[in-house]
């Protein structure tokens, strides 16, 4: 933890270098400035550290943009982007055309105040890199709800992120929550398909 708040300190004070330069020499007015991360990071939470599984600490990645005359300062857009949406938008504000088999799309509309009425309202999640000790899992974090499978250990999580905001109830097998299992993996496996995920959803060993 002392590595990597040194990290950010150091991060910080790189910015802040960045941002005096830009103000030395009359060019701050027209650049565009943007800070972003793969992933969040545990600082102990769920008694973790590093990064990877989907649940907030890591799933929330930190996105600030300072675009003088277009993204209000200080405000904080609540519309679901991604890094996929990264390309896209540096794209559009060089005034050039994204590729069109690219998954993201630009948030230059949200940044100016003006969100696309057919934006997502969902984001889709898998890791599948076993050399982290990390369980290999997809799933899908949609406004209100977290729902995770791992497909190893045929295993499935749902939290709800209104009365849990910590994810420390798993309330999948609750009866209450029924309805909600159904709709969030039916969102699941259309996300899947969207992103061309063949990963099987049974287990190999659990079939024969």
């Amino acid at each position: 933890m002392k590595d990597y708040l040194r990290c950010v300190k150091s991060v910080d004070d790189s910015v802040g270098r960045i941002a005096e330069y830009l103000k030395a020499r009359d060019l701050d007015a027209n650049t565009v400035v943007i800070y972003a991360s793969d992933q969040g990071f545990y600082n102990g939470e769920h008694g973790w550290f590093d990064k990877r599984w989907i649940y907030e600490e890591s799933i929330h990645m930190p996105l600030i943009v300072r675009w003088p005359g277009v993204a209000k300062a200080g405000s904080r857009p609540s519309p679901m982007v991604q890094n996929i949406d990264y390309g896209p938008t540096f794209a559009e504000i060089g005034g050039g055309k994204a590729p069109e088999d690219l998954h993201g799309r630009s948030i230059v509309p949200i940044l100016r105040g003006r969100t696309p009425s057919d934006w997502r309202k969902s984001v889709y999640y898998h890791y599948y890199d076993p050399s982290y000790g990390v369980a290999k899992h997809y799933g899908v974090r949609t406004e209100r709800y977290t729902l995770a499978y791992f497909y190893e250990l045929d295993e499935w999580e749902l939290f709800d992120l209104e009365k849990d905001a910590r994810q420390m109830h798993n309330v999948y097998a609750e009866p209450a929550y029924a309805k909600t299992v159904a709709e969030t993996k039916a969102e699941l496996e259309r996300l899947r398909a969207l992103y061309k995920d063949d990963t099987p959803r049974i287990p190999p060993r659990n079939r024969l």
